[in-house]
């Protein structure tokens, strides 16, 4: 490896110039700053082999949204109620293809929190190998309580604002927190009202019948199970019969449980925002889902109907219960560096981010410095995207794919995604670092598209 001594001498300084620039620029905005520093602690290695990258501001300008959107949504409820809610769509880059990434309907969203999101997407996106760019969007919308037309009502506010910004060419949108099949529907349902065009790949995330994808709805947490198995296996190990726990119980929880029972794996405990369950038989999912994506009840439900081997512990968080494999589902920032602790003390060996930054960088610390196996969110969950990435090839082909064939070009490009971040790491010098691996990975293929591109 040969490197530019004189830039490599400066490069510690520069980095922290760089650091104290993106801070002085955006303020006020703690979980961007978190997604933004993770990726600059990486970036040292590939700018010193690589100083071209810095002197065209590579980082300056990946850090910097090529545009932010931010709008008002007004609604009226079924009582004649007028509200106003604020959404967001930050577009960061285009630098590979059209931006891509989810819409998120939480009362949390604010201007930080949908930057976070889009500046993990960009790299999440550049790690498939797939020709999308990355962004990100919502509203500080509660979908919760809400009848389906007022929902309905608020998805066609919210795109009567958004679809000037969107396309298949342009900007391409799907679910997220709180956006599943219903909203992508009244959303897609306002976009060709109001465009006159029946554009199937200006959304995905979309109902079979009308230009969804097989496997979408399952493919975020079916990455994760895939990717922590891919990280075992490098190490000559399995899921089979290993303990998995899983936070969440949601979309992506749910398919994560399924495919890691598919893969071996023994599932004893999942959560929501109450407590958890613990079933030392292993997770009924068959009853889990008739509870949560049917009943749309709460988790408490579980034990009240499970096995006697089922018992519900409110208020506590799922990782005090000892496992091999842990998959953390739910949210940013759930998992944090006690609860690492008590994981590694447990006998942890292999952790991946089914959910965006669902840990804390103590806990990522804590994890690495204990040679636990762990998959950053940008890699580990980069299947829903990918398979929305799909979606779009088959609208744009007027094709429908069965869904083993959707299946199997999933767990292959998760089988991509993993040796893509394991080979970078090793080549820096950090074998089993899948942190450095995917954040030096992913930045290398958007810095080289944007270096071809000129100063745009």
């Amino acid at each position: 490896m040969v490197l530019d001594e004189e830039f490599y001498v400066n490069i510690t300084e520069h980095m922290q110039n760089l650091r104290e620039e993106i801070l002085r620029r955006n303020p006020a905005e703690p979980e961007f700053h978190q997604a933004v520093q993770e990726v600059l602690d990486s970036l040292a290695p590939v700018i010193a082999r690589h100083p071209a990258y810095a002197r065209a501001k590579l980082m300056e300008r990946i850090s910097e949204p090529e545009r932010q959107i931010i709008f008002r949504v007004p609604w009226v409820d079924d009582a004649g109620e007028v509200h106003v809610n604020r959404g967001f769509r930050v577009e960061f880059s285009s630098a590979l293809g059209p931006y891509k990434g989810g819409l998120r309907f939480h009362p949390s969203v604010n201007l930080s929190i949908v930057k976070f999101l889009g500046f993990e997407q960009v790299f999440k996106n550049a790690l498939t190998g797939l020709p999308i760019g990355g962004a990100k969007g919502g509203a500080d919308f509660d979908p919760k309580g809400r009848s389906d037309n007022e929902i309905m009502r608020f998805c066609q506010s919210f795109m009567t604002e958004l679809y000037r910004h969107i396309g298949e060419y342009t900007d391409v949108p799907a679910g997220d927190t709180g956006v599943g099949l219903r909203e992508i529907g009244y959303l897609f349902g306002q976009y060709k009202r109001i465009t006159n065009r029946y554009e199937t790949g200006a959304l995905t995330g979309k109902g079979l019948a009308w230009g969804g994808a097989r496997v979408r709805t399952e493919a975020t947490g079916y990455g994760a199970a895939y990717f922590v198995a891919e990280m075992l296996a490098a190490r000559g190990d399995g899921l089979e019969g290993r303990e998995v726990i899983v936070s969440g119980s949601g979309n992506v929880a749910i398919y994560a449980i399924q495919k890691a029972q598919a893969l071996g794996g023994r599932v004893v405990a999942c959560s929501d925002s109450g407590g958890y369950v613990f079933d030392r038989d292993g997770i009924d999912l068959n009853l889990l889902r008739t509870i949560k994506e049917v009943e749309r009840g709460r988790l408490s439900e579980y034990a009240e109907r499970g096995a006697s081997g089922a018992s519900y512990v409110a208020g506590r968080p799922v990782w005090e219960v000892p496992c091999q494999v842990a998959l953390p589902c739910a949210t940013q920032n759930e998992l944090d560096g006690d609860a690492a602790r008590r994981l590694v003390k447990l006998g942890v060996v292999a952790v991946a981010e089914g959910a965006n930054m669902p840990c804390t960088p103590e806990a990522v610390r804590v994890f690495r410095e204990a040679n636990v196996l762990f998959g950053p969110g940008k890699a580990a969950n980069a299947g829903g995207v990918a398979t929305s990435a799909l979606e779009m090839q088959q609208n744009a082909s007027r094709d429908s794919w069965t869904f083993e064939y959707t299946e199997e070009r999933l767990h292959r490009i998760m089988r991509d995604i993993h040796a893509t971040c394991f080979e970078t790491a090793a080549e820096y010098g950090r074998p089993g670092d899948y942190v450095l691996g995917a954040n030096i990975a992913g930045y290398s293929r958007v810095a080289e598209a944007m270096l071809a591109c000129g100063v745009i």
